[in-house]
């Protein structure tokens, strides 16, 4: 069962995936930490808005029926509302007529009640069946893009257990971590609120143009003539504020990145009395957010009272020139009315189409990060008729292996090694000698450029990776455990064990009577940084989670190099009985951990330089015995020199 380090950046469930791994560990390799920076910023362009929207427009297609339903109603729904202003006008202009006769004629005349009635009647059914249509097309828009997203994310985490350990070496987790939560969300976002709403805003300002020509060309005409000026001021609100926008994002994501470093490493930062200097940065980065961020929300803040004010100035021209063609008795009282709720209702929806469309580049932009990452490099394909693992016993061949992280610079230059079932081997070597690699390699985290690696004579290439890796178990310097029950991460190693298998794993690791001294016992929950429990301990349920999982080749990384000395015998009598009847390769630094190891492989600059046992090599006097010998030599400051 593979271990990684544990992570505050993400809560894991108790699932086992595919090959027994979740998330990356330090086998991983890339930095801890994301943040913010990677979702969708207010004003962000993609590279290729045509061809991206295309691509999203595909994620739609299932839906089409759905959101051709959905337009008809929004178009639906507009057409309703917009033919409410011109009805109140009628009914309006009635009882103005009725009015006036009542006062200009003693004998009779009077207020028509039943024509009123009637309109406002009809009023009603109008906005009660617009209200309907808009909130079934709520309804429909509300589960595409729910569809639409649990469709995406989906693709995502199937993804991410597809790209190659390489991808997870150059991106940090917040980028990853954007991808599934920012872009998508910027997503669902404007398929549930922002499309139809450009559709809605499209379909009453032609109507409402319409119905304001049908009232008067000359008013119109005037009305008309507010939008230049109101363009022109959205465009320079618009441009200037984006840029505030932009950087307030920026600065919200070294602000938080920031925070985060410093929680992450504050023992450091206390240690080092670094929180003056930790404070000095906060307030520097705190300081540029309040000042794009109130530059931004200064900016989009004027831009609804200066529209109310050009919109003033229109409805001013609107009802000097209605009272003057009402006297003329081109149009009459109600046509004013409905005409002047119809100005209003026009500049609206201009402002919002404005406002969509900076929306909709953002969420291009959110869009073609998310294809991005769904169209890049994946693993090798498995092989077409793959090899099925029978009983394994452990023999592991290494056939003149060489590989390089980047092309054309070699890591492991023509490595060859044969491992007999059972045997311990012990991997030792100077940093960066590619012990590791090594060890990447062996787990086909990635795969050999020349040479093979094969398991009971079989090309590990030949194995699906879920079932070759199945045969594993690491037990890691850095141990991974998750937010969640002891019981539970024991079981992590091999889900549905029962109860009494987990108490014979955590006796068999030396950690059944630590556990039943904590409050809860196998139910106590380890918290989500695992700081509940000492490192030691932690080590000791990462050696019970391997002894369940009874996997048939073991990879140990030194895995007691950050405990005492106590823990450390516990720990070394858990490990032996582990490596009991299996193959197990163990990392080690210190040399004094191997002595008993069947062989010890030496490398130095990615080739083996040495092979034998510990007395073997010794006798030798080579580059393993100067190792050794560097560990326990006196320094003269020991000497008191």
């Amino acid at each position: 069962m593979s271990e990684q380090r544990n992570s505050s950046q993400s809560k894991q469930t108790s699932q086992k995936p595919a090959g027994g791994f979740m998330g990356r560990g330090p086998m991983g390799g890339g930095p801890m930490h994301g943040g913010p920076m990677g979702m969708a910023m207010a004003g962000e362009k993609p590279k290729n808005f045509k061809r991206t929207m295309v691509t999203l427009l595909k994620y739609l297609k299932p839906y089409r029926i759905s959101l051709l339903i959905a337009l008809i109603l929004a178009v639906a729904s507009t057409v309703f509302t917009i033919i409410g202003p011109k009805l109140l006008g009628k009914a309006t202009t009635k009882l103005f007529e009725g009015l006036v006769s009542k006062v200009t004629n003693a004998q009779g005349g009077g207020i028509d009640f039943a024509y009123i009635g009637h309109i406002i009647l009809l009023l009603l059914i109008f906005y009660i069946i617009g209200t309907i249509c808009s909130y079934i097309m709520g309804y429909i828009m509300t589960s595409v893009s729910i569809k639409v997203t649990y469709d995406l994310r989906k693709k995502i985490a199937e993804k991410i257990n597809r790209l190659p350990m390489k991808y997870f070496d150059t991106k940090t987790y917040g980028e990853v971590l954007s991808h599934v939560t920012n872009d998508v969300d910027t997503i669902s976002t404007t398929l549930n609120q922002s499309m139809f709403q450009i559709v809605i805003s499209i379909a009453t300002v032609i109507g409402v143009l319409i119905m304001m020509l049908t009232i008067s060309w000359l008013m119109t005409l005037v009305a008309l003539l507010i939008i230049p000026l109101s363009t022109i001021f959205i465009t320079f609100v618009v441009k200037k504020s984006q840029t505030y926008f932009k950087q307030q994002q920026d600065y919200l994501g070294h602000v938080n990145g920031h925070v985060e470093e410093m929680y992450a490493g504050h023992n450091v930062m206390r240690a080092f009395n670094g929180e003056e200097k930790s404070i000095q940065q906060f307030n520097g980065l705190n300081e540029e957010l309040y000042k794009s961020g109130w530059k931004s929300q200064f900016l989009s803040g004027i831009m609804i009272p200066t529209m109310m004010f050009i919109g003033n100035l229109g409805y001013v021209a609107v009802c000097i020139l209605g009272g003057y063609l009402t006297i003329q008795k081109t149009i009459q009282v109600g046509d004013i009315l409905a005409f002047i709720q119809y100005v209003r209702s026009f500049t609206q929806p201009l402002a919002q189409i404005a406002t969509m469309v900076n929306i909709l580049q953002s969420t291009a932009a959110a869009s073609e990060r998310v294809f991005e990452f769904l169209d890049g490099e994946e693993e090798i394909a498995e092989a077409s008729q793959p090899a099925i693992p029978g009983k394994v016993t452990g023999n592991v061949s290494f056939k003149n292996v060489s590989f390089g992280y980047i092309a054309g610079k070699t890591v492991i230059n023509n490595f060859s090694a044969d491992i007999k079932p059972g045997q311990k081997v012990a991997i030792v070597g100077p940093t960066g000698a590619g012990k590791t690699t090594i060890v990447k390699l062996l787990m086909r985290f990635y795969d050999v450029n020349a040479g093979a690696i094969l398991l009971d004579g079989v090309d590990i290439r030949q194995f699906r990776r879920q079932d070759y890796r199945d045969t594993f178990g690491m037990v890691l310097q850095d141990a991974w455990l998750f937010n969640g029950s002891i019981r539970d991460n024991i079981r992590y190693g091999k889900i549905g064990a029962t109860d009494e298998e987990i108490f014979a794993a955590a006796k068999t690791a030396n950690i059944d009577h630590f556990v039943h001294t904590l409050p809860g016992g196998y139910d106590m929950v380890i918290n989500e940084e695992a700081s509940n429990i000492s490192q030691g301990e932690k080590q000791l349920l990462t050696i019970a989670r391997a002894v369940l999982a009874d996997p048939k080749i073991l990879i140990l990384d030194e895995a007691t190099s950050s405990v005492d000395t106590r823990t450390e015998v516990l720990i070394q009598e858990a490990m032996v009985d582990l490596m009991k009847g299996r193959t197990s390769f163990i990392i080690a630094h210190r040399l004094s951990t191997i002595r008993n190891a069947d062989i010890i492989l030496v490398m130095k600059d990615g080739e083996i330089v040495e092979q034998g046992n510990h007395e073997g090599l010794l006798q030798a006097n080579g580059f393993y015995a100067s190792l050794y010998n560097s560990q326990f030599e006196t320094t003269p400051a020991e000497n008191g020199k």
